[in-house]
């Protein structure tokens, strides 16, 4: 079986990705960049970004048009291999 037929998931799909780390690193830039390397047509308006209460992080959401397991897979890789990534959901 492959992935996709295990997946809950029906692919093409609108897929939120969050990643959150400290708020002085300009994560959102990073996490962009990072999502359009496995999904170029990442839309306009597709990222939101939101503040700790005390300011001290941020989460950057981005709803990608998935169209496989391997890519989202790939896509959560790169963000928490990067440093400035603390956790991807």
């Amino acid at each position: 079986m492959s992935d996709e037929e295990e997946s809950p998931l029906k692919f093409p799909c609108d897929f939120p990705i969050k990643a959150m780390g400290k708020s002085d690193c300009n994560l959102d830039v990073t996490v962009v960049e990072i999502v359009r390397r496995h999904a170029p047509d990442l839309r306009e308006g597709a990222t939101r970004t939101r503040d700790s209460k005390q300011g001290n992080y941020i989460a950057v959401t981005v709803v990608v048009r998935a169209t496989s397991r391997a890519q989202l897979d790939a896509i959560y890789q790169d963000l928490v291999d990067h440093d400035d990534v603390i956790m991807a959901i």
